[in-house]
């Protein structure tokens, strides 16, 4: 068996922290979160490695780095309430709520919200919430939000019933498809506008709910 405590040590050391992944709270949570109780079973000895992990029905957990990165864009405060976009399994939602006032996790079905729960409530983690509706919906009778992470995989955009429900003054991470490439940009809401800038470039399968729609034409 894998001596996971060592895993996730080295993880840190080799995968986050030498991607300019600095803020504490966050080292601390991946050092504390058991990434391989977040996992299906059969992946639990390949849960530290540097790859996007699959759940199935073609999802995946961002690899470490990425997630990271992601989070550390959002700033998360003690006091802030965040909602957790596609959570699988509910890693994200665990490392967010060592951060976090509390978090609430979004995933689209019902396999991937009863897992996520399953384990949450294993691991006693007792302010997270994980409720099922459509991703690109959210969750607006809990908001708004202090801060969004789009964490389950890419995005080719992000409908504004997301931004809507974020706070002015909130903070939102997505991980953008645009044509072969992926980028992750963050967005800082003033006024009512989503003000996004470049984070870093990363790759994830597209989330449902997120592609642009496109017409027909002849």
């Amino acid at each position: 068996m894998p001596d996971f405590a060592v895993n996730r040590t080295m993880m840190v050391d080799t995968q986050v922290r030498p991607n300019d992944v600095t803020r504490y709270p966050l080292i601390e949570a991946m050092l504390i979160v058991p990434r391989e109780e977040f996992v299906p079973d059969a992946r639990r000895s390949v849960a530290y490695s540097g790859e996007n992990l699959p759940l199935g029905n073609g999802r995946v957990l961002l690899e470490p780095r990425t997630l990271a990165k992601m989070i550390e864009e959002l700033n998360i405060e003690p006091t802030d309430l965040v909602m957790d976009l596609g959570c699988g399994y509910g890693y994200s939602a665990a490392v967010l709520a060592q951060m976090a006032q509390a978090v609430v996790a979004i995933e689209d079905s019902e396999e991937f919200v009863r897992e996520a729960e399953a384990r949450i409530i294993a691991n006693g983690i007792d302010n997270v919430v994980v409720l099922q509706n459509s991703l690109g919906v959210g969750c607006p009778k809990q908001g708004p939000y202090d801060a969004i992470l789009v964490g389950g995989g890419a995005v080719e955009h992000v409908p504004s019933a997301l931004t809507e429900q974020l706070k002015d003054g909130g903070r939102i991470v997505a991980l953008f498809q645009e044509g072969n490439l992926g980028v992750v940009r963050s967005g800082l809401k003033v006024n009512g506008r989503i003000n996004w800038r470049y984070g870093f470039n990363a790759h994830a399968p597209l989330l449902p709910g997120f592609a642009i729609s496109r017409g027909f034409a002849l």
